[in-house]
């Protein structure tokens, strides 16, 4: 469902013109198609949002990199991207929505302490991938964790 849109996507981008948002819906079909390559499988919806999280990522550590090096031009390039690939990614969770989520994997897996950090990460990375920051959901976790 995810690729056919981003194949309409880039079809209609072509017609329109659009330079900009082809470049970067073409960024994405090259990392989506080279890890079926790579994997040798068709990807459905939940793995493409892995690669699109994965693009996001990258895209802001390198907006931060270009802003402490005085390239503007390359930072906002690189929002561009944010921007375009963001609009292919589910709705984020708000902070209570999150907070929910964490305790009830805490009540669920059993977690008493850091040991269980990973059950509990592994419970949640389904249903937050690619709709919260999973770097400050494993901070939340590790303070609730310890105490």
């Amino acid at each position: 469902m995810l690729k056919a849109r981003l194949q309409a996507d880039m079809k209609a981008a072509m017609k329109a013109g659009d330079k900009p948002r082809l470049g970067v819906i073409r960024l994405i079909n090259a990392a989506i198609k080279q890890r079926e390559v790579d994997e040798r499988i068709e990807l459905d919806d939940t793995q493409v949002l892995v690669v699109l999280d994965k693009m996001l990522k990258q895209r802001r550590d390198s907006v931060a990199q270009y802003q402490d090096a005085g390239r503007e031009d390359l930072a906002a390039q690189e929002r561009f991207e944010i921007q375009v690939c963001q609009e292919y990614m589910p709705a984020a969770l708000s902070e209570d929505e999150i907070a929910t989520l964490i305790a009830t994997a805490i009540a669920d897996t059993g977690a008493a302490g850091m040991k269980d950090m990973g059950k509990v990460m592994a419970a949640l990375k389904p249903k937050l991938q690619g709709r919260a920051d999973m770097a400050a959901v494993s901070a939340t976790i590790k303070a609730k964790l310890a105490g």
